[in-house]
């Protein structure tokens, strides 16, 4: 099964014609053709990406991203519009969309910048609710506070999550490493993050 696109929009032909194409490119496609049923579906399914109308007949798009956003929702999202005013195009990247097509566009454009937007998602790390991207560490949509070494160690107990990693592999990533340094370390993390990482006496740490 492709990846769960979102598809929502008021021209039943367009949309159809849309749906049809990207299920040809391999993607899973359920369309939505109003504001209303567009919610609808978000309330039941989950879904990789978004792709918005930005008027809906019954609401705004633009507005249902931004609501999308503020409940910490950051799934990837384009906007398609016959608006091609620079005001709306800057309202659409406001409100938390990756990119904007200005209609009429070709299918083809569409693929290839819905590829380019999950790529760039699957990048991402996620734990419970910490994220990791572009070398920052984001809680609940909040970015961390995090010194360099607290990264490298949190970066590498989430890549090897569920296996013990050792102090000597952790020592690794310190400026000056000691027993005394790491656990420091590690009790920061706890807090800062509110994951549960737990020391195997003798080894190193485990992140559950």
């Amino acid at each position: 099964m492709g990846a769960r696109i979102l598809l929502v929009e008021d021209d039943r032909v367009l949309a159809q014609s849309l749906k049809s194409y990207l299920e040809s490119e391999g993607f899973t496609v359920t369309v939505a053709t109003s504001y209303s049923e567009a919610v609808d579906h978000l309330e039941r399914k989950g879904y990789d990406m978004y792709i918005l109308d930005v008027n809906l007949g019954d609401g705004d798009g633009i507005e249902l991203v931004k609501d999308l956003r503020e409940m910490k929702d950051d799934t990837p999202t384009i906007f398609i519009s016959a608006l091609t005013d620079i005001g709306n195009i800057a309202r659409g990247f406001s409100a938390g969309a990756e990119d904007y097509i200005k209609k009429p566009f070709d299918p083809e454009e569409l693929v290839v910048r819905i590829r380019a937007r999950l790529k760039k998602k699957e990048e991402e790390i996620r734990c419970g609710d910490i994220t990791y991207r572009d070398g920052r560490f984001f809680r609940g949509g909040e970015e961390l506070d995090l010194g360099e070494v607290q990264r490298s160690i949190l970066l590498k107990l989430i890549r090897n999550r569920g296996r013990v990693v050792t102090k000597e592999e952790l020592y690794d990533l310190m400026v000056n490493p000691s027993p005394l340094a790491l656990r420091v370390a590690i009790n920061k993390l706890r807090k800062k993050t509110g994951l549960s990482i737990r020391s195997v006496r003798g080894v190193g740490y485990i992140l559950d």
